[in-house]
């Protein structure tokens, strides 16, 4: 039978209703000049898989990734000072801004606009990749194996991504014939555990002929590998067995005009068993001793580099499980795209110093104070906590300032003989490793040391280096995103030479704190294993186990006791291994944690110390409802198509 292949604005047109086929299609039947020629050879093919490869999103660049600025992790300086919207894409950081709307979305990755990627066409071109990939007759059974296993992986991915945004989905399992009729074509949201069962399957599937490694990779890093799919996988069910899809009753009333109710009301248990089966899954197939050299490890920095400290080299260790820019020396990371353009995130990113502050260096991307609020104190537990006599006294007097310490590894921390604000003071080595605050150091390669007069250093006060210069880009918060800045990135007088390397979009430590996670909600108290796996990433972060720090260090030592309070734990835990990569946009979401309205940071107008340390409110959101969990689907498209229902509040 004929198939049809459709255009991109056409097949959405279709997919979303219409009066008659006539009016939506172009119809190409099979063997036309175009498919043929497409899968004529093996050249032909190659070009249509990465082709297939083109929609996946754009995790590592700050503009297009919802992770980065469309939650509260960064923020930017307001639109129309200096030349924001020359420097950043703004369609993310409009929905942080409470922009998204239904007449024109952002980041509609449901039609292809407003900065995303048309997903249905992806699938689409997958669809046809997978019908006609038997064609060529010089491509070699296990080439093609191959390849039909990661464009199953790339399907299921887009399902996976749609599912993210807007919940349940249309299932594009096929691409649609050209007999069918109107009403075939008017497709129908499936409920959630449906879809998630279909991208499961999918992935199964696709783990049939995927490599469990990369076996050349200067031609082939980036594409997918067998440990990829399992860690989709084991987001997949992570993501269904979270507050946002399972036993989310704000939804209980969405039901299509059949009647079938779409959301997953009632809460299943079993979800995080299958979570943490398939995360577990995971890690055991990534770190398989039968991979060699090629099993998946936490980073640690080991070069050999004469006159630097051991806290400095936690710093390179914790910034290089990010940075690493060789493969073989990050195996930490079980995807990383290599098309992402960090180079641009490093620069929205790097503060300026006394090294230098070449223009070109842009000095943008800004943490919020939660993300800030949120790291441990140098005690492993978090500030709010920490019983020592210093978070006691200093605690509610946080957003002070003081004079920098110089005691212990704070030589390496900030610059000597200064002030900086309270909250600075007596964190865990991931706050130096990724923040860039006021009278903060940085370590570059190329410095003889990580003495003082080696280091970097940053001020960052209205009329200092590192800060507000008349309308020229600044920090709007008074921080920066230092752990995605390379320390092979070099910032001189004369020039800003950003180090490339591969963006992680799954590393090891985010698939051990998944299992963490699905297995804590498995039983009423957390067992040995839970700990071990939030205790390999709190070891490579320079801290002690849980139990040791909670018993030792916090005003309330039986929290991690129980199931609530180690939940309260590992989301704490994630929020700072992951933070600076765009993580916490989506772990919000699937917790269903709203966001502040208020978006806070130092008052950057400040020209002293005191000025420069009052808490002031950046930018005043609209309030955060249980709408904004999810992506609205475009009025028209919900006009076009009465079998698609639009998503709660929209």
């Amino acid at each position: 039978m004929k198939k049809i292949i459709l255009s991109i604005s056409l097949f959405i047109s279709l997919l979303l209703g219409g009066t008659s086929c006539s009016d939506y299609l172009d119809i190409v039947p099979e063997g036309t000049p175009g498919i043929d020629n497409a899968f004529s050879n093996r050249i032909n093919s190659f070009k249509y898989l990465h082709g297939c490869y083109s929609y996946l999103p754009q995790w590592g660049n700050a503009g297009y990734s919802l992770g980065f600025l469309a939650g509260d992790e960064h923020w930017l300086i307001p639109k129309g000072t200096g030349m924001i919207e020359s420097r950043v894409k703004q369609y993310c950081w409009d929905i942080g801004r409470g922009s998204q709307n239904i007449n024109k979305p952002l980041m509609d990755y449901w039609n292809g606009a407003e900065g995303g990627n048309n997903l249905w066409q992806g699938i689409r071109d997958c669809n046809i990749f997978l019908e006609n990939i038997h064609k060529p007759m010089d491509v070699d059974d296990y080439e093609r194996d191959r390849w039909i296993s990661e464009v199953k992986f790339l399907k299921a991915y887009y399902h996976f991504f749609l599912f993210q945004l807007y919940g349940p989905i249309p299932i594009m399992e096929k691409n649609v014939p050209v007999d069918a009729t109107t009403e075939d074509v008017r497709l129908y949201r499936e409920p959630v555990d449906q879809v998630v069962q279909y991208i499961s399957d999918l992935l199964d599937e696709s783990l049939e002929n995927l490599p469990d490694y990369i076996m050349v990779p200067a031609e082939e890093m980036g594409r997918i590998t067998r440990p990829i799919a399992k860690a989709v996988k084991a987001q997949l069910w992570l993501l269904a067995a979270s507050p946002l899809f399972n036993g989310n009753t704000a939804y209980k009333d969405v039901t299509d005009n059949r009647g079938v109710k779409i959301f997953a009301t009632e809460y299943d248990p079993t979800k995080w068993e299958k979570a943490a089966v398939a995360a577990k899954d995971a890690i055991e197939t990534a770190t398989s001793k039968e991979l060699g050299a090629n099993a998946a490890e936490l980073y640690y920095f080991t070069e050999s580099i004469r006159g630097i400290s051991d806290a400095t080299i936690q710093q390179l260790t914790i910034g290089g499980s990010v940075t690493e820019d060789d493969w073989a020396n990050n195996r930490e990371i079980i995807w990383g795209s290599v098309q992402e353009n960090v180079n641009d995130l490093q620069t929205l990113s790097i503060a300026l110093s006394n090294k230098g502050a070449y223009y070109t260096a842009r000095a943008l991307l800004s943490p919020t104070m939660s993300v800030v609020e949120n790291f441990y104190s140098s005690n492993g537990v978090p500030i709010s906590e920490d019983n020592s006599a210093f978070w006691q006294e200093m605690y509610p007097r946080r957003y002070e300032y003081t004079q920098t310490p110089a005691d212990g590894n704070n030589i390496y921390y900030f610059t000597q003989n200064e002030t900086t604000g309270i909250i600075n003071l007596n964190r865990e080595p991931r706050y130096y490793a990724s923040l860039f605050f006021d009278r903060c150091t940085r370590y570059a390669s190329g410095y003889k040391d990580d003495t003082q007069a080696e280091l970097a250093h940053y001020k960052m006060r209205r009329k200092e280096s590192g800060g507000l210069l008349d309308s020229e880009d600044h920090s709007i918060t008074g921080y920066l995103n230092k752990k995605v800045c390379s320390y092979k990135s070099s910032l001189t007088s004369s020039a800003w030479s950003p180090k490339r390397y591969p963006f992680p979009i799954i590393r090891l430590a985010d698939l051990y704190l998944m299992y963490a996670e699905a297995l804590n909600e498995t039983m009423e108290t957390p067992n040995e294993e839970v700990f071990k796996y939030i205790d390999l990433v709190r070891e490579r972060a320079g801290l002690e186990g849980v139990k040791e720090s909670w018993t030792k260090y916090s005003t309330h030592p039986n929290k991690p006791n129980t199931r609530d309070g180690m939940r309260e734990i590992i989301r704490t835990e994630r929020l700072n291994e992951l933070a600076g990569e765009g993580k916490r946009f989506w772990d919000l979401r699937r917790w269903k944690i709203e966001l502040p309205q208020q978006v806070m940071g130092w008052n950057i107008n400040g020209e002293n110390a005191e000025q420069y340390y009052r808490q002031v409110v950046v930018f005043n959101r609209p309030r955060y409802t249980y709408k904004d969990f999810l992506w609205p689907i475009k009025l028209q498209d919900i006009q076009r198509n009465p079998n698609l229902v639009q998503n709660p509040g929209w």
